[in-house]
């Protein structure tokens, strides 16, 4: 007995000690719960406002919040909660990319698909190049420490990513569709090419580079781009079979839900399983499912998923931003840097540059190239516009600092100057585009396209919601003459007759979808069978 009493006597200091940190895990959820609740109100207070946006109020919200952390720390920690890039992107990123590819207009998307894809890869790697080789340059001259050649090829992939999160803030796809369009279709597929770029610069023998590690380098970006999009696409089309074969509204409007969202998370899940790139899966898992799944499902249904996607996306920005301002105040990282902060001034302010430099020479040309393909004088992109897609693209966030820790922390922060240099520099970038680039986007929107233009835009390139309300049962669809197999409209003027064209990828993808895609797996013109109601009240009395 004397012996039990005294083992216990033993292990309860450690039992205490679990017990205070356990204890200190709940207050520090608590008060990042209490600020999520305070980023919510002050954004809807200020929701009207053209400055400020929900993305930077979360962000300053968690300056303030990490400048006050550190004065009762005593300048020893500046967050609740340690960073980690796994839960950035296994658990924060998923719901974001989803909803956007599940709300998105489907008709603008794909009409400007190419366009959206040359922004994304090709000037991805453009950029990617620029900002690399003048890091190469320019970094050698400042003496900021040993770098080898994939820590720059590194640092190119880390800064080519843009924040396609706040895009969503700063852009509205009602008001600008075309920009919402393009901006934010680059962003998504941006950042699976910066993801693909960053993995490939850690896995490939960068020592000595000839051509056939570009060639081998070049399929497997393409072979990672082509199947990830067909895993989503497929989950999407799995999801939507299952719904349409079993029923699931005759039990329980819970379980289309829960189905749905959990085979979009599988998308993302399967496709880091296989190593691809899940940003890429989820999205266009998301598209699928908006075009099928959505509509196989009861009104109840889709009320909740709506919302409920809509939702998780939203804590989600919320919850990176918000912590993204904590942690740039953290003491560990800056310590290491406080002998020479000019350096690190000097890095962030070439960085930034050259991220501004690198965007410039893509945008501008492609933008070029691409109206060379357009007839119709409404397609094609501004110079205006350009500008616009240009600026609203150079904000740098969260997928660049998890890189960023990737590539030079270990354990959240690092000893060596020239990684510490690194990443508050990242952070410092980020702060500053975030801030500054998202601040001015709004007014900039204002300058260079007035309401009337934006007006006349919309009317001519949006097309109907997305699921944002059950009244009109349609995703980003044609109209019902397209749906039932009837010509498009006669033009009005030979000057129509010779701007629409006849025959479009569009169309004939609308004739196979009626043909073979719909019968198998359902979409508009699906009514789920729910007990009780006049459908089957109806079904009963012919029968």
């Amino acid at each position: 007995m004397a012996s039990h009493l005294a083992m216990l006597m033993t292990k309860l200091p450690k039992l205490q000690n679990l017990s205070a940190s356990d204890h200190s895990s709940v207050v520090s959820l608590n008060l990042f719960v209490a600020l999520l609740c305070a980023c919510i109100v002050i954004g809807h207070l200020l929701e009207e406002n053209r400055w400020v946006n929900e993305s930077i109020t979360a962000l300053l919200i968690g300056v303030c919040t990490g400048v006050v952390i550190l004065l009762i720390s005593g300048g020893k920690s500046s967050h609740l909660l340690v960073f980690s890039e796994d839960v950035f992107f296994i658990y924060l990123l998923p719901p974001i990319i989803f909803n956007a590819g599940f709300q998105v207009k489907k008709k603008q998307f794909f009409r400007n698909f190419i366009t959206i894809v040359m922004f994304g890869a090709i000037g991805t790697l453009v950029s990617c190049t620029i900002i690399s080789f003048g890091a190469t340059q320019i970094f050698k001259k400042l003496d900021i420490g040993s770098l080898d050649i994939g820590d720059y090829l590194a640092i190119g992939a880390i800064f080519a990513a843009t924040d396609s999160v706040c895009t969503l803030q700063v852009l509205h796809q009602d008001e600008t569709p075309l920009l919402y369009s393009l901006v934010f279709g680059e962003g998504v597929v941006n950042d699976a090419t910066s993801v693909v770029l960053f993995n490939a610069i850690q896995s490939f023998d960068l020592t000595h580079l000839d051509s056939r590690i570009a060639l081998k380098f070049m399929g497997n970006f393409l072979y990672l781009f082509f199947a990830s999009t067909m895993l989503g696409v497929i989950t999407g089309l799995l999801s939507a079979f299952i719904i349409k074969k079993l029923y699931f509204a005759r039990h329980s409007t819970d379980r289309e839900v829960a189905l749905m969202m959990l085979m979009a998370y599988l998308s993302y899940i399967l496709a880091e399983l296989f190593y691809l790139s899940g940003i890429l899966t989820v999205f266009f898992c998301g598209i699928v499912m908006s075009h099928y799944t959505w509509h196989n499902v009861t009104e109840s249904s889709r009320v909740t998923t709506k919302h409920a996607f809509a939702t998780l996306s939203f804590v989600c920005e919320t919850f990176i931003f918000l912590y993204v301002g904590m942690d740039a105040l953290d003491i560990e990282k800056w310590r290491f840097v406080s002998d020479s902060p000019g350096t690190s001034v000097a890095v962030s302010s070439i960085l930034l540059s050259l991220v501004m430099l690198g965007r410039a020479a893509f945008v501008f040309p492609l933008s070029f190239f691409s109206n060379l393909f357009k007839k119709n004088q409404s397609e094609k992109i501004s110079l205006q516009q350009q500008v616009v897609i240009w600026w609203a693209g150079l904000m740098r966030g969260a997928v660049s600092i998890a890189l960023a820790y990737n590539q030079f922390t270990r354990s959240g922060h690092t000893q060596l100057r020239p990684n510490a240099i690194m990443i508050t520099s990242t952070i410092s970038v980020v702060l500053v585009s975030t801030v500054v680039f998202g601040l001015l986007t709004k007014p900039l929107i204002r300058l260079l396209l007035p309401h009337k233009q934006l007006t006349s835009t919309n009317s001519i390139m949006s097309d109907p919601p997305s699921p944002k309300s059950v009244i009109v049962p349609l995703l980003g669809q044609d109209s019902e003459a397209d749906l039932s197999g009837h010509e498009v409209r006669r033009p009005a003027s030979i000057r129509d007759l010779l701007t629409t064209p006849t025959h479009t990828v569009h169309r004939y993808w609308r004739k196979f979808d009626n043909a073979f895609m719909r019968p198998v797996f359902g979409g508009r013109g699906f009514v789920p069978f729910v007990p009780g109601s006049p459908t089957e009240r109806n079904n009963t009395q012919w029968q």
